[in-house]
């Protein structure tokens, strides 16, 4: 195949057919480029012919399901894609339109080695990409993308014959029935199902149905152009949404879900927004009843909380904080054999014998249900206050380009380990550590911490703040780690902020 150009003019002849791939879309745990203005639709046959030859290389079974996202342009790139596939000489299982969980769940229910889906996950509309995998449950990391780019980007895909295409039905209905089994609710729950009109407006409403969960709708009818907002439960947008549907309709608790349906989020009967880190240690004392001295991991921007919780330290776990991102946690939680994987962003990773070690979020909608069934008297506020109360911020993200970010991070941790070498305080106290494994979390004397990385899949830094003291100790360790990072003029505004 010829190489493709990091940039091809639209509207012009060369545009329907040479391919053309911006290099940065190529992260690191999965693809996400701009559409059409970094990728067209000859680039991503380019990436699947990339892709298939990737498979032969390791010697994987030449079979593979694919599916795509509830988006107007999500198809188009399928088609695209599985092209490139079958070109490389792959046998295409096509699912249809479906969530990333339910694409990862196809790998077991067709007994087929690798998985292909189209989404754009959480990002908004414009946004297009594909998670991929060839190792159930694990998708590909750092190693296995540098690998794919590096075959599509220098012009390395081989067309083999041989490339088939079978369309595979009633996988959507084989995943409810498996997230449901034999569970029906003993207790009388009503939830808000929050969908904001994307993927799993499809899935949720008819699984909590199914659990015998009263369902209080919020925005499940399907609809790709996001007319409320962009499904993402990590966006105070979507919880505060979610918070006002709670108080106005005295819901027992809301569920939110992302664009792609592997992310959930939570909304207690107070409207009160429970961060999915703190979700994850309300889970991880659930569990570490049933399943004592259970190991958890928690990526860095999580609560200290899995570390110090006496309720967990009680019960016999160990915490392992890791990298952020869907495929080093996955991958975390196989090689430690830990029963669940909890991440900031609300991706949870449950094993062995509740999950398959992917992330889903409508197995975490049904393990919370399963959570609030074996704990009749309490509600989902009573579980909130019986942690002990930390401050925390949101996930904040200023802008930073993809092409300078991890170089400005590197100088930003740089001058955050001199910090605490000189002996320098943050927010007024001594600094404890610096880890380093992903960014730069500091860590201070009394537990309190503040993190800065970078986002693997925007243009973005990523900051998180945590006090085990105060509101205003967690807004000082914000203000010197945002002064920290102000230094370098290359950062822009935040997404969000407090």
């Amino acid at each position: 195949m010829t190489k493709p150009l990091p940039t091809v003019t639209p509207n012009t002849w060369e545009f329907l057919r040479d391919p053309m791939i911006a290099p940065t879309g190529f992260r690191e745990y999965d693809a996400r480029w701009k559409y059409p203005d970094q990728i067209n639709l000859p680039g991503i046959t380019a990436l699947g012919l990339g892709l298939g030859t990737q498979m032969h290389a390791r010697g994987i079974p030449p079979v593979i399901a694919v599916g795509n996202d509830y988006r107007d342009y999500s198809l188009s790139i399928k088609n695209a894609l599985m092209l490139g596939l079958m070109q490389a000489g792959i046998t295409v299982k096509d699912i249809g339109p479906c969530l990333s969980p339910m694409a990862y769940f196809a790998q077991f229910h067709l007994d087929v080695p690798a998985v292909a889906m189209v989404t754009a996950s959480h990002n908004p509309n414009g946004w297009t990409g594909v998670k991929m995998g060839f190792d159930r449950p694990l998708t590909h990391g750092p190693d296995e993308m540098a690998e794919l780019r590096d075959i599509v980007l220098e012009g390395r895909g081989e067309p083999r014959p041989g490339g088939a295409y079978d369309f595979v039905s009633g996988v959507r209905e084989a995943y409810l029935d498996d997230l449901v089994g034999d569970f029906r609710m003993t207790r009388k729950l009503r939830v808000v199902c929050a969908t904001g009109n994307g993927t799993a407006s499809a899935f949720a409403p008819e699984l909590f149905e199914r659990l015998g969960v009263e369902v209080i709708a919020s925005h499940n009818t399907l609809d790709y152009t996001f007319p409320h907002y962009n499904p993402n439960p990590e966006a105070m947008e979507m919880l505060h949404d979610m918070a006002a549907t709670v108080r106005a309709t005295g819901a027992d608790f809301a569920l939110g879900f992302d664009g792609d349906g592997d992310r959930c989020g939570v909304v207690d009967d107070e409207g009160e927004e429970i961060f999915a880190d703190k979700v994850g240690v309300i889970m991880a004392r659930d569990l570490s009843k049933i399943y004592p001295n259970a190991t958890f991991v928690a990526d860095v921007k999580s609560t200290g909380l899995f570390a110090s919780d006496p309720e967990l330290i009680k019960n016999g776990v160990t915490a392992d904080y890791w990298k952020t991102g869907h495929s080093h946690m996955k991958r975390r939680v196989k090689d430690l054999g830990a029963l669940a994987g909890f991440e900031k962003s609300g991706h949870y990773f449950l094993a062995e014998p509740i999950g398959r070690g992917y992330d889903c979020g409508m197995r975490v909608a049904v393990e919370i249900c399963k959570l609030m069934d074996r704990n009749p008297p309490m509600s989902m506020s009573d579980l909130r206050r019986a942690l002990p109360v930390t401050y925390a911020t949101p996930t904040m993200s200023p802008y930073c380009a993809d092409t300078e970010k991890y170089a400005v991070l590197d100088r930003i941790v740089a001058k955050l380990v001199a910090r605490h070498a000189a002996g320098e305080p943050l927010a007024g106290r001594t600094i404890k550590e610096v880890v380093t494994v992903n960014g730069a979390r500091v860590i201070l004397d009394n537990g309190s911490w503040g993190l800065v990385r970078a986002s693997s899949n925007t243009p973005n830094l990523v900051v998180v703040c945590e006090s085990s003291a105060s509101d205003a100790e967690m807004r000082a360790i914000f203000s010197d780690i945002d002064a920290v990072i102000r230094t370098e003029p290359g950062v822009g505004d935040y997404d969000q902020t407090i």
